[in-house]
């Protein structure tokens, strides 16, 4: 693929940036104006926390979720005992969060992910993930990677979830937002990063009429020993 300027990245990702900003704003704290906004956590990360996160994260564990949005999957973590802070770079979501949630006020913060406060580096056991790097084309998506590693403790652990593009389409035929990432490319993304794939990625169609191909997955940093 043709590479890009740099100066071409930073435009792409302000202009979308900017837009996601201005419905926010716009919504009037209603997720029904927010067209990738939903009034409940993630099911494919709830399915995960019930089923694995168990025997992968301790209890309480320190945990950041990136781009929070309206703040349910931060919610759901705090409710379930992790120590939860949740970020995202547009302030008027950030503002509803805290608004949605007051009893969890204080976890929700504005911060850029490429450009992260040094007290949030390297504190977290696991970090959430869930359609950040879809929202962005392909090209802008590098620093957002490294914003996701510079998060994890030593032993920490990354849940990545998005929807997923057949390895046969080009990342550049595909128009969004969002995005949808091949699980070849999200692997190549998150080592390029400095991250290596916990276990062979789930790839599967949701419950969506019609259905929409998902891809979740673990990794963790390849300077450390993987988890048990």
């Amino acid at each position: 693929m043709q590479e890009h300027p740099q100066s071409t990245i930073t435009d792409d990702a302000e202009v979308l940036l900017e837009r996601f900003e201005a419905i926010y704003r716009d919504s009037d704290g209603d997720p029904a104006r927010i067209p990738w906004a939903h009034a409940k956590p993630c099911p494919w990360l709830v399915s995960w926390l019930n089923a694995e996160a168990p025997s992968l994260v301790r209890a309480g564990a320190r945990t950041a979720v990136v781009g929070c949005g309206l703040g349910n999957d931060a919610a759901l973590l705090a409710e379930r005992g992790y120590e939860v802070t949740a970020f995202d770079i547009c302030p008027s979501a950030i503002e509803l969060a805290r608004a949605r949630f007051p009893q969890h006020a204080d976890c929700f913060l504005q911060a850029d992910l490429r450009d992260l406060p040094v007290k949030l580096h390297h504190r977290f056991e696991l970090v959430v993930e869930i359609h950040t790097l879809q929202a962005l084309p392909p090209n802008c998506r590098p620093p957002l990677a490294r914003g996701m590693v510079s998060l994890l403790s030593h032993r920490g652990i990354l849940i990545a979830i998005a929807r997923a593009r057949d390895e046969a389409v080009p990342p550049e035929s595909v128009s969004g937002p969002p995005f949808p990432i091949a699980p070849r490319e999200l692997i190549s993304t998150m080592r390029e990063a400095g991250l290596e794939p916990l276990r062979k990625p789930d790839d599967f169609l949701d419950d969506n009429d019609p259905p929409v191909r998902r891809i979740r997955a673990l990794f963790h940093r390849a300077d450390a020993p993987c988890p048990d």
